[in-house]
């Protein structure tokens, strides 16, 4: 089966829905301190390495990840807790070892930079999916790295992320850093930012991708990071109860039964995700163009909207879009860099929690979104093959 790229294709218009199980309302923070992302990727580093550049995973979830000699970590995209009640999700479902959570935002380009750093994005710095960039005074899409005008962005791509990374600090006690991932994402500039310092294995199907995953991890001293796209991009484009989300959960079950078949016994297989789904009805997508807003400046994502205005115009777009205005310093993590707080808004509006609010620039197309603090959108599984 060929591996499609989930961030390429351009999602279908769709007709409205009938009602949705929308999230519950949430405005705490993730964790970083025990049962996070962060802290997956620190207890792995520390088992590995004897040292990790964050907390480790606390109690009974650490304890659920066995010694190993190489360890095969893979992360399923938009493969959150909620997406594991799936009916074809079940032998996915049956390792759940325990439940960590995604940082925020809860998107791609964010969960990847941690995974990529050990780092909340406190630290790390990549904030939004739509992020202003204060050195290119433009707001720029990080997974693509274009402008909201869909103009290639040039950057330093490699100098993007703090040094040294997960992948460099590897190396330097002799740990092999290796990711497998769809062949077309090789030299791409997502691939540059997150990847320095790992060796890119890439593929072009899943039975490629399973191949590769399990001949790696016959030698000692490896940490294998494997990335499969297909869940986010039939989530987003088709739905959560569309067939061709169904095949491709049926997909994700076929990569993890394949690479667990197959692993050695010196090798541990663990999985994860960047972030859930949620599905959103037309009729709950708030689409800004009221002219008052049109000089403003957006980023952020669709659930968490960074916005640059005085009170009086955020006032105004709360009241247009039902949001609620914070400090988006609140849900990054701790000690945020100086970086970091360049490239937050003046206030965060935090969708409702059945909306998603889309200005100018927002892809208004997709049926499912992320990006929010809701428990289906920051609750990962810990997976343990």
């Amino acid at each position: 089966m060929p591996l499609v790229s989930s961030k390429s294709a351009d999602p279908v218009q769709t007709a409205d829905q009938k009602a949705l199980p929308y999230p519950q309302s949430v405005t705490s923070a993730p964790s970083y301190d025990g049962r996070g992302l962060a802290n997956l990727i620190g207890e792995l580093e520390h088992r590995m390495t004897g040292y990790s550049a964050w907390s480790r995973l606390d109690g009974a979830l650490g304890d659920a990840i066995p010694e190993a000699e190489t360890y095969v970590l893979v992360l399923f995209d938009g493969l959150g807790v909620a997406q594991l009640e799936h009916d074809q999700a079940r032998s996915i479902a049956v390792a759940l070892a325990g439940q960590i959570e995604a940082p925020f935002p809860t998107t791609t380009s964010v969960s990847l930079s941690t995974v990529a750093t050990g780092l909340p994005p406190s630290q790390h710095g990549q904030v939004a999916h739509l992020t202003w960039m204060e050195q290119l005074n433009q707001v720029v899409n990080c997974l693509k790295w274009v402008n909201l005008a869909g103009e290639a962005v040039d950057h330093n791509f490699g100098a993007l992320l703090p040094r040294p990374n997960l992948w460099e600090r590897l190396r330097a006690s002799n740990v092999e850093p290796i990711t497998v991932q769809p062949g077309d994402f090789s030299g791409s500039p997502l691939t540059r930012v997150l990847y320095r310092g790992a060796r890119f294995e890439g593929v072009w199907d899943t039975e490629e991708m399973i191949r590769a995953t399990t001949q790696l991890a016959r030698e000692p001293a490896r940490f294998i990071f494997t990335y499969l796209p297909h869940v986010d991009f039939a989530g987003h484009v088709y739905g959560l109860g569309s067939e061709e989300f169904a095949d491709a959960m049926k997909v994700a079950v076929h990569v993890w039964e394949g690479i667990a078949a197959a692993l050695p016994p010196t090798a541990a297989l663990l999985g994860t995700a960047d972030h859930g789904l949620v599905e959103f009805a037309e009729r709950n997508k708030v689409i800004v163009r009221d002219p008052r807003f049109d000089d403003l400046r957006f980023a952020g994502d669709p659930r968490g909207v960074h916005m640059w205005a005085g009170d009086e115009i955020i006032d105004a777009f709360v009241a247009e879009t039902g949001g609620e205005s914070t400090d988006p310093s609140r849900f990054i993590g701790p000690y945020p860099t100086k970086t970091a707080l360049s490239r937050l808004g003046r206030r965060l509006i935090l969708a409702p929690p059945n909306k998603v609010i889309l200005p100018k620039g927002f892809d208004k197309r997709l049926r499912s979104y992320h990006g929010g603090l809701a428990a289906e959108e920051v609750q990962i599984p810990l997976l343990v093959g």
